[in-house]
């Protein structure tokens, strides 16, 4: 049986865990070949060895690499056309929690290495995947990771929701630039996913506490947002652009409140920088309630 993405060929920014990981397995299933990029090494290397126990060791590829960095985003595209051929779809996926605490605890440092990832990077490989799309001249599907908490208050930390929000109006900003060429531009906007980024080290807890603002009785998995992917990527969507796609369990409808906003809230208890699954160290800090 054809799979749905036969011939393609689709670059992951974050590919090595959570999502993206089981994205890119997806569309090596659907019968596309993949690049992932990921920060974090020993992660890459374990996704391609998962891929290549599963029989799709020639159709998979990986560059350790840095979303925000430009010069990081270009050499992943350039592998996937050194590799396989050409680029038609180009999954922005890479994330971090980022800043999180109170406004007024939140660094200037923290809240720029947050839009550094969330934003940055999406401009980035939009920039660069439509580059190589546009010199095929047949088009492509490019998606970005957004979230509900870019669609609603009180679904993320502040600096993370407002990142979001950017990249939800960045979709719909080049979908409107770029129709004309036949590059679609979609995102989607996960709910609570059980994920390394989800759980942060503590997956019992963060796991309970997103559980009880999901209306759906389970929490949604990487197979979710990879099945979401594959609409996105395929023909199946091919009238589908400018639009951010909610696959969050009902989460959105029943008005989350993640956070909290009581005087003993867990957002005003701590201030930091999650760091996510790159390998890099997060910061964890008691808030000064005092200020």
């Amino acid at each position: 049986m054809a799979g749905r993405l036969d011939g393609k060929v689709a670059a992951i920014t974050g590919g090595a865990s959570g999502m993206g990981r089981a994205t890119a397995m997806r569309f090596l299933e659907e019968g596309a070949s993949v690049v992932i990029g990921d920060l974090n090494m020993s992660n890459g290397e374990s996704a391609v060895k998962e891929a290549g126990d599963a029989g799709f060791g020639d159709k998979i590829a990986f560059a350790r690499g840095d979303v925000s960095e430009e010069t990081d985003v270009e050499a992943l595209v350039a592998l996937a056309v050194e590799r396989f051929g050409r680029l038609d779809i180009m999954f922005n996926n890479a994330g971090v929690g980022g800043a999180f605490g109170p406004i007024t605890d939140t660094t200037v440092e923290e809240w720029d290495y947050t839009f550094d990832v969330l934003v940055r990077g999406v401009f980035l490989g939009i920039k660069h995947g439509v580059r190589q799309m546009k010199r095929q001249g047949d088009g492509g599907s490019i998606i970005n990771t957004a979230s509900i908490a870019g669609l609603s208050g009180g679904a993320g930390p502040t600096a993370y929701s407002a990142a979001k929000a950017a990249v939800a109006n960045l979709t719909r900003a080049t979908a409107a630039e770029l129709a004309q060429d036949r590059i679609r531009i979609n995102s989607i906007a996960p709910g609570a996913i059980r994920t390394p980024l989800l759980h942060s080290g503590r997956a019992a807890e963060m796991e309970a506490l997103a559980q009880d603002k999901t209306p759906w009785p389970v929490l949604g998995e990487g197979s979710d947002i990879a099945g979401a992917a594959v609409f996105l990527a395929s023909g199946d969507s091919q009238f589908v652009t400018g639009h951010t796609l909610v696959v969050d369990g009902g989460a959105l409808a029943a008005a989350p409140n993640f956070w909290g906003f009581g005087q003993d809230a867990m957002f005003k208890k701590k201030a930091g920088l999650n760091r996510g699954t790159t390998g890099d160290k997060s910061d964890v800090r008691d808030v000064n309630n005092s200020k």
